[in-house]
């Protein structure tokens, strides 16, 4: 048998049976083990900057679970943080980041690399301990969601000030997204340097935006990324979750030059399969509220997704992120199940 990851052979446009299984916030709070190690880290960005637990934490799932790759623990925002915004996390609230200022300028992307080096030894370390037959997957937020926190200073339920400066001041949103593409992109190389086999842009705000907007502040910035990061490692495949996009997806794929596209569950995978073209790899898209229910409404999707899927090259995974109320045994079921279509 192979010892190429799965995932990079689907990456490669390969259809795999089964295929490679992992999960958005795999490593995360429904865990218990991750909330121990979280409680010794302190606060969340102390666990995201101390190589030694986040790498525990990266690889607590695939010692529970066996995943087909593990993901790289961080969080979007670091790249913020790295540029010089203030941002501290909230039980209970999320992210908080002060105000980004008048001037841009003071954002200053040439510190990235030394800023974020707890985040490449991490890479470092859990490429060392996991076994030659499973993925590393590198990441960062796409520049429209990052901007959206940037903006407003937390989270918000449609982006409305990100929105409004994307109408009333187009080129100060362009100025920082023009920052945010070039320090992504920074991020990026340095995690592959470090030993990531695949990078994944997570947009998660990007369904938020009209077509006009889509294009200038989604797509746009993406190929761009996409363009710096394939100019210094053209062999590193990369993902895209345009959370949201629809039927945009398949303009979306055409223009970013993405490997793969991660859809999420609002969008059927068999449409997702004839909107994306070929060899471009699918990912997705169970919804995670199935997988706090567990049983037959589990089972039946994840048939539906396989079957939709059959022959394409594609990666199971959820629709967004796994939440914390997920009980561990309806994460087994699914593993179970999706590996229950037989050997390769």
């Amino acid at each position: 048998m192979s010892q190429q990851p799965k995932l990079l052979r689907v990456l490669a446009g390969e259809a795999v049976t089964p295929p490679p299984l992992w999960i958005m916030r795999q490593a995360g709070r429904y865990l218990p083990e991750y909330r121990k190690t979280r409680k010794e880290a302190g606060s969340f960005l102390d666990l995201c900057f101390t190589p030694k637990l986040a790498a525990e934490v990266t690889l607590q799932p695939i010692r529970r679970f066996d995943f087909d790759a593990a993901i790289l623990f961080s969080d979007i925002l670091v790249i913020p943080h790295a540029l010089g915004q203030s941002l501290r996390f909230e039980e209970g609230r999320g992210p908080v980041l002060g105000p980004i200022g008048e001037d841009l300028e003071a954002l200053d992307v040439s510190g990235v690399q030394e800023a974020l080096a707890p985040v490449f030894e991490t890479v470092r370390r859990v490429r060392r301990a996991l076994p030659p037959d499973k993925a590393l997957i590198g990441f960062c937020g796409a520049p429209w969601t990052v901007a959206t926190y940037m903006i407003a200073g937390e989270g918000t339920p449609d982006q409305g000030p990100a929105r409004r400066m994307a109408l009333a001041e187009p080129d100060r949103l362009q100025r920082l997204i023009d920052i945010l593409v070039d320090a992504s992109a920074r991020y990026l190389l340095a995690q592959i340097e470090a030993g990531a086999d695949a990078v994944k842009i997570f947009d998660s705000w990007a369904g938020v935006l009209d077509e006009a907007g889509f294009e200038r502040w989604a797509v746009k910035p993406v190929q761009a990324i996409i363009e710096r990061v394939r100019a210094v490692a053209p062999d590193t495949p990369i993902i895209a979750f345009p959370r949201g996009a629809g039927g945009r997806i398949g303009g979306y794929a055409g223009e970013t030059g993405a490997d793969a596209l991660a859809i999420d569950w609002t969008l059927p995978m068999r449409l997702a399969r004839d909107l994306v073209p070929e060899p471009v790899a699918l990912q997705g898209n169970l919804d995670p509220l199935r997988v706090i229910v567990g049983g037959a409404p589990l089972d039946s999707e994840i048939d539906a997704i396989l079957a939709a899927m059959e022959g394409r090259a594609h990666i199971f995974n959820f629709g967004h992120g796994i939440t914390p109320d997920a009980p561990i045994a309806h994460v087994a079921q699914l593993v179970e199940r999706v590996r229950a279509r037989g050997p390769i």
